[in-house]
């Protein structure tokens, strides 16, 4: 796989990647692919934030639930339906199009930035 974009530095801290951990999910019947609405606590400093993430195919709301992820916390606002979304999820892609949530593999401070 040949990387397409080079960046800089400078380029990869504007991205803000921090570790949040899920303290609410619930169905979004209104999303046009299966998807849940998903809250985080991102800590004192970023506050709580929610999410849309298409994740209902190798996740149950349970196993959601109190979990740490990596959120990009600095995108605009994004309007997806009725719902507001402020941070997006971060994971990947399986061949089936399911996706694979990227989290920390020890327990860290909500909020902790990628670095």
């Amino acid at each position: 796989m040949s990387h397409q974009n080079t960046i800089s530095w400078d380029d990869f801290e504007q991205v803000e990647l921090c570790a949040g951990t899920i303290v609410a999910v619930l169905d979004f019947p209104e999303a046009r692919k299966p998807a849940y609405k998903v809250t985080v606590d991102f800590g004192p400093k970023i506050g709580v934030k929610r999410t849309s993430a298409q994740i209902t195919s190798l996740y149950t709301k349970d196993e959601l639930l109190g979990r740490q992820i990596i959120g990009v916390v600095n995108f605009p606002v994004k309007q997806i339906g009725p719902f507001l979304s402020e941070f997006l999820i971060v994971g990947f892609y399986r061949d089936d199009g399911s996706v694979v949530l990227a989290v920390p593999d020890k327990s860290i401070d909500n909020g902790a930035k990628l670095a």
